[in-house]
């Protein structure tokens, strides 16, 4: 379950919640809490005046809206990240109450991060985030 497929009205059981609960999870930290403490440590040094779960319910948003744009993104593999993240940009508005717009190439640049990792949780340091997500700005906030 994403984050946009959450329904305040659900009428699902006990048990069926938690199995979401627990998939969604799976998804958001694959390598678990490892992964979870070190993109939270990340997240306070990219981001220090924001709270470490405002900051994360972000970072989760950026993540499913960037896979989402890949998965959307009707190019071969090579430019498919490139339009994702020009997707995610542009549709940067749509999410301001969530995400702060200065702080969209931040996200993307930590998921892209996010997405190379391994088990072993390394994860660049927050300056080449910083320069990343600099970046990402100049190149698709023109």
């Amino acid at each position: 379950m994403a984050l946009g497929e959450i329904n305040l009205f659900s009428w699902k059981s006990k048990d069926k919640r938690q199995k979401d609960q627990e998939e969604y999870a799976v998804w958001a930290f694959p390598y678990g809490q490892k992964q979870r403490g070190n993109l939270e440590g990340l997240l306070r040094d990219l981001l220090p005046k924001e709270s470490t779960s405002i900051s994360l319910v972000a970072y989760l948003t950026c993540k499913e809206l960037y896979e989402g744009a890949v998965k959307s993104a009707d190019t071969d593999a090579s430019d498919g990240n490139a339009t994702a993240i020009g997707i995610v940009m542009k549709d940067q508005k749509r999410y301001r109450q969530i995400i702060k717009s200065k702080d969209m190439p931040t996200y993307i640049a930590l998921v892209m991060a996010d997405a190379n990792i391994d088990e072993q949780c390394v994860y660049p340091t927050a300056d080449e985030i910083r320069a990343s997500a600099q970046e990402l700005s100049e190149r698709h906030l023109r």
